[in-house]
């Protein structure tokens, strides 16, 4: 693409969508948002007004997605609607010949999956998930120590969406918040790629390896009932409501080469935020919850007295920081979640601007949005095996790195 602006239109604008315009999409210099969508015209509108407050540009209002879709000023879109809706509009956009930046979530189908990867090769339109998290400080770190060796052989991976929605979700009414409903009829691990992604991108999957099987099972439902009757009491209609989402999933995949992942939906009982990050070599470890390194051969001898070691990772950062950090904390943090979503951003439209192959393609959403729908086959099955399809149709174990790129994550770029 030239280096006129990339013009774009926003797609949802509810709580995500209206942040990500505040704190990561406008006042960029080669970005002009020219039209921002919603089902509810309230949060259009008001997505409008905050576009006209930061960039003094008027952007095109509508309540219908293919309104935007059909415009021809519109270069790419960001989609950040309801789940349900992530992969049916990425399909719409790339077949209009709209470049897609989707915000995450967790497949519905298998189906869908296999849907947005024959859309992707039948257009060629580039897509992108854009999963902030693969771009965290301590991810990127933990990356670049593998890449370099540090770790040995990475064997285990463990990750966890661990974050109390409680209030959210029983408030989705109010709120006019989609994750009501999904827990209200499906069980399984809904909300994958926080912390997938990073370890998908530790693992090479995709790229020399591949998610071949899982297993996830499902705990009782319990939190959001206990917590409707405090809040809302017995008389409520939803207070006895048998939720189907149990408060803890827990899936367990295997890969091709052998390594094993572990992830954790652990949403609606009380407890501090984590990912939960965790990867297990045969030289070291790194753990989020302690935010802690075992070098092996260092530490062995504080293994029965490890609290005094919590917060050591810090002293690796000088060795390890990933490359990216290293500019992003000299130039002045941007973006919500920590920089996360100023990260993300900066890739995506780099990549438009300097026609690069997407970091989280394509074959990267369709592998991490579809455990998702695994997972609630292998609950519903009674924790039964359930087999990962390989989108990219055999072709993991010939996929080379990427290119030289800054943003690149299946390498370091110094």
């Amino acid at each position: 693409m030239s280096a006129q602006k990339i013009r774009v239109g926003i797609i949802g604008v509810g709580c995500r969508g209206y942040n990500l315009l505040k704190e990561a999409i406008c006042k960029r210099e080669n970005v002009e948002v020219v039209a921002v969508c919603d089902e509810y015209l309230d949060r259009a509108e008001a997505a409008a007004a905050l576009v006209k407050e930061l960039d003094n540009n008027d952007a095109f209002i509508t309540t219908d997605y293919r309104d935007v879709l059909k415009m021809d000023n519109v270069d790419a879109v960001v989609i950040s609607t309801a789940w349900e809706a992530h992969i049916q509009v990425s399909i719409d956009a790339m077949r209009a010949g709209k470049i897609v930046g989707c915000e995450v979530g967790g497949a519905y189908s298998v189906d869908d999956c296999w849907q947005l990867v024959r859309a992707y090769e039948e257009t060629g339109t580039p897509i992108m998930l854009l999963e902030n998290c693969c771009y965290g400080q301590y991810e990127l770190m933990v990356l670049n120590m593998v890449k370099k060796g540090f770790m040995g052989e990475v064997v285990h991976c463990r990750g966890g969406y661990h974050h109390d929605l409680r209030e959210e979700v029983s408030f989705g009414r109010e709120n006019r918040h989609y994750r009501l409903r999904n827990y209200m009829h499906r069980n399984g691990e809904n909300y994958p790629t926080h912390e997938l992604g990073p370890i998908a991108k530790v693992l090479n999957i995709n790229r020399g390896n591949r998610m071949i099987s899982l297993t996830s099972t499902s705990s009782s439902a319990k939190g959001l009932n206990a917590y409707l009757m405090e809040k809302k009491g017995p008389d409520y209609d939803l207070t006895g409501f048998p939720f189907a989402q149990g408060d803890i999933v827990t899936t367990v995949i295997r890969c091709a080469h052998g390594e094993t992942i572990v992830i954790t939906l652990d949403t609606t009982l009380p407890r501090a935020y984590s990912r939960g990050f965790e990867v297990r070599g045969t030289k070291a470890a790194y753990f989020e919850d302690t935010h802690s390194v075992f070098e092996d051969g260092k530490h062995n001898e504080f293994d029965l007295d490890w609290k005094p070691q919590w917060n050591n990772a810090e002293t690796y950062r000088e060795k390890f920081e990933h490359p990216i950090w290293q500019k992003f904390l000299n130039d002045g943090l941007r973006g919500g979640h920590g920089g996360m979503d100023g990260l993300v951003f900066d890739a995506f439209f780099e990549a438009i601007t300097d026609n690069r192959p997407m970091p989280i393609d394509v074959y990267d959403m369709a592998a991490w949005m579809c455990i998702t729908a695994l997972s609630e086959e292998s609950i519903a099955k009674g924790s039964a095996p359930v087999a990962v399809p390989d989108f990219t149709g055999g072709r993991w174990c010939l996929r080379t790195e990427e290119p030289d790129w800054a943003f690149a994550l299946s390498k370091i770029c110094e």
